[in-house]
């Protein structure tokens, strides 16, 4: 049985609100919306069916498009995008899967967004104490081959309470830790493009069971949910 895929129509309507992002156009034009958006949805069930084949989530969250402006310097009332999440399932799993629809900037997102202070420094210092691991899950071809570099905002020299000149303060001044791949509309288009997402999503996994182990363990290696 075939993936469902994301339409051409789907980006050229999403190209048009981003032109026209103004509540009035939008009433015009929701039933157009709401007719790719439960198109879109049944994408995201789909990712999320091949998702669990190789990994327990929690849900397949497709997010509104309706922006909350009341704290922002953009006005603009809607998103010109189709976005959503697929959160592990379970406090021994932890990270998280992102996928993001938008003509010219399509792509799907893994990692750590907003790690608690707590998991922020459990993190740090294992990166002090010892990230070879880590780089040798980065190094590894595949996964390099998929996911580029390891991104995420960090600090500007280092996080207070940690030398400055760490060998491994590239790492540790992090304050996320995420990896990004990004699509063409063409891929986007493609029927194999569920595929590809789910390709990208399995060989994430070393660098997830990795930070699960170590935010799920103190730094003797002993265990927090017992």
């Amino acid at each position: 049985m075939l993936d469902p895929i994301i339409t051409k129509e789907a980006l050229i309507f999403l190209s048009q609100l981003e032109k026209n992002n103004n509540r009035e156009w939008f009433g015009e034009n929701k039933k157009e919306f709401k007719t790719h958006e439960a198109r879109v949805k049944v994408f995201y069930e789909a990712v999320g069916k091949r998702l669990r084949l190789h990994d327990e989530i929690e849900k397949v969250k497709m997010f509104r498009i309706y922006r909350d402006v009341r704290f922002s310097k953009n006005k603009a009332p809607y998103k010109a995008h189709f976005a959503g999440s697929f959160p592990r399932l379970g406090a021994q799993r932890r990270g998280g899967y992102y996928l993001h629809i938008k003509p010219g900037e399509s792509f799907v997102a893994t990692g750590f967004w907003g790690p608690s202070k707590e998991d922020l420094l459990r993190i740090r210092k294992e990166f002090e104490q010892d990230a070879s691991e880590m780089r040798e899950i980065m190094a590894e071809p595949g996964f390099k081959k998929i996911w580029g570099e390891l991104g995420g905002d960090e600090v500007k020299t280092a996080p207070k309470g940690f030398d400055k000149t760490h060998t491994d303060i590239d790492l540790i001044k992090k304050k996320q830790y995420v990896f990004v791949r990004k699509f063409t509309d063409e891929q986007v288009l493609s029927p194999n493009f569920a595929h590809e997402i789910d390709e990208a999503y399995r060989a994430i996994r070393p660098f997830f069971d990795y930070m699960s182990d170590v935010l799920t363990t103190n730094l003797n290696g002993e265990s927090l949910l017992d």
